[in-house]
């Protein structure tokens, strides 16, 4: 299982962000997907799921109306759009799949929203 991040960066309050995960290792279309971010001195927290199929998506309350989960099959890939950014959004942001009793998670990419 392979999971890489893109897409993060330093924005001011009220920004916007996409990031991206593209996966390989196990078959991406049959499969639910997770973003999760660590915030500094923070346990890392589930923030997005999007189901296999793309017709299902769950948020933790804090970014609900801001972020937008969405993927691309074809493109073996789940995005993360966040809007309306506020500085307690930031945090390392890591794309996961759960696989029988197994998490997996990428490298992360870096979220830093600051005036």
């Amino acid at each position: 299982v392979q999971l890489v991040e893109s897409g993060g960066g330093l924005v001011q309050p009220g920004g916007s962000l996409r990031l991206s995960c593209v996966a390989s290792g196990f078959t991406f279309s049959s499969i639910a997907m997770s973003w999760y971010r660590q915030r500094p001195d923070k346990e890392r927290e589930l923030v997005a799921t999007i189901s296999s199929a793309g017709s299902s998506t769950d948020y933790v309350d804090s970014v609900k109306g801001r972020f937008t989960i969405s993927r691309d099959n074809a493109k073996n890939t789940v995005y993360l759009q966040m809007n309306s950014l506020k500085p307690e959004d930031t945090a390392v942001y890591y794309c996961g799949v759960r696989i029988l009793w197994q998490i997996y998670w990428g490298q992360g990419t870096q979220v830093t929203v600051s005036s």
